[in-house]
């Protein structure tokens, strides 16, 4: 069990961190020093159990061939391998076993799950999201709108900020579902919004959706594994996330879906393959397609079992550390420590008084403010940087600096910067070089 008040994590020592030369840190002498990895929220990093898992797959492969998928030198045939992950993720994001499914991709997945739930009519056709959603929601959304020969300008509705604000507030998602509430067919919002960190209110704008008869589905990339999630409870439809984030299970790694067990005999799947067919009679290779019941009954295709073996070992990891509880409790605290050191930056500009310091743009001094919310509830792990005077480049010249310091955040053009400690290896000193050597690159520019 994780020690929220320990400064070091006890789970630090199972992930490979990368060193200084490999990432060309050309400030850095120490060239066999540990980089400070900020940057769970784009690519996890690789974990020992992971990579040990993936070594006894292949050795399985090789020493048993087809046979594996039947009899398993660990007991982990490729037939059933979801099998022990399913209850894992199930825990991760508030489900049933039988609401979860690991298979696809989070885009391929999405499209799935809104041709499943996005069922226009001539009176309630259109989609409530976020402004600026991650592109590829936004893609997905437009094309699946315009397959049901309807206009993205009309049939799409996106909430932005107010004037001179950069998340979104609660009242205003509410008061557009409340308002609009006849004329949407579904809800999609990310869980946690990628360019800023806000964590929006699941629960509160599931539950005004589902008072509307509106549809309300989730693209968690940013959350899962990041902040906890009570997806069942809160009565969502669906939900989709990636895996190679905050659960560290390889680039591009499997990814996963939810459909809650109420449309179980309901929605069933309308692209079937022969995975999602029950495995009683899979092998024997019926005409005739029997879904799995429920999320499971989803699949296509065979999972590819390295990336399954990856995503396990880090969700082992996860149950050894106690799951979110914990593991929120050690956000809490690293990403509260991060923004209090940033807060006492000299460059350190509050998000009220941007506006003051910087009237007209493109002019004054070069700062930075935080443009995720304050308050912990809104937001997980992720501190998003916006550096000032924005469009003047700044940014660029801050994110070559860190990286020469060996600090590997994200850049999200054309001015933020992302941070996010990972609860399960970051550490307070990870937060405290960080925020040292953002000052040296200030320093750098003057």
């Amino acid at each position: 069990m994780l020690a929220s008040s320990s400064p070091t994590l006890p789970l630090s020592s199972d992930f490979f961190v990368p060193v200084n030369k490999d990432v060309q840190a050309e400030f850095r002498t120490d060239g066999d020093s540990k980089v400070i990895y900020l940057c769970g929220n784009s690519l996890g990093l690789s974990s020992r159990r992971s990579v040990d898992l993936v070594q006894e797959e292949l050795k399985a492969w090789g020493t048993h061939g087809v046979v594996g998928h039947f009899r398993h030198p660990h007991d982990r045939p490729w037939v059933k391998f979801t099998d022990e992950l399913n209850p894992l993720m199930a825990e991760i994001v508030g489900a049933k076993e039988k609401e979860v499914a690991c298979m696809g991709t989070l885009t391929s997945n999405l499209h799935l799950m809104m041709d499943s739930f996005y069922k226009p009519t001539a009176d309630r056709f259109k989609i409530l999201c976020e402004a600026k959603a991650f592109p590829s929601d936004q893609y997905a959304i437009a094309s699946q709108v315009k397959a049901h020969d309807l206009d993205p300008t009309t049939a799409i509705i996106e909430v932005s900020p107010r004037e001179g604000e950069y998340t979104l507030r609660e009242e205003d998602i509410l008061e557009i579902i409340a308002t609009e509430g006849p004329s949407i067919a579904l809800v999609l919002f990310s869980g946690v919004q990628y360019y800023t960190g806000q964590w929006f209110p699941m629960e509160s704008i599931t539950r005004k959706a589902k008072e509307q008869g509106c549809i309300c589905g989730w693209d968690l990339a940013h959350a899962v594994g990041n902040v906890p999630l009570a997806l069942h409870d809160w009565n969502v439809d669906f939900a989709v996330w990636c895996t190679y984030k905050y659960l560290n299970a390889s680039p591009g790694g499997i990814a996963g879906l939810f459909v809650h067990e109420k449309w179980d005999n309901i929605v069933l799947p309308k692209f079937a393959g022969w995975w999602g067919h029950e495995l009683t009679t899979r092998f024997e290779m019926p005409p005739k397609f029997s879904p799995i019941l429920g999320a499971q009954g989803f699949q296509q295709s065979n999972p590819c079992i390295l990336a399954l073996a990856t995503l396990l070992g880090s969700l082992q990891l996860f149950k050894e550390a106690g799951m979110m509880k914990p593991i929120r409790e050690r956000s809490l605290l690293l990403t509260g420590t991060l923004e209090r050191l940033l807060n006492k930056s000299s460059y350190f500009v509050p998000p009220d008084e941007v506006r003051q310091f910087y009237p007209q743009p493109g002019r004054g001094e070069p700062g930075f403010t935080i443009i995720t919310p304050s308050d912990a509830s809104q937001r997980g792990a992720q501190l998003s940087l916006l550096f000032l005077p924005v469009g003047t480049g700044l940014m660029q010249k801050i994110f070559t600096g860190l990286s020469n310091y060996g600090v590997i955040g994200d850049e999200r053009e054309p001015d933020v910067i992302r941070l996010a400690p990972a609860p399960l290896y970051n550490t307070i000193g990870d937060c405290e070089q960080a925020v040292h050597y953002l000052e040296e690159a200030f320093k750098a520019l003057l």
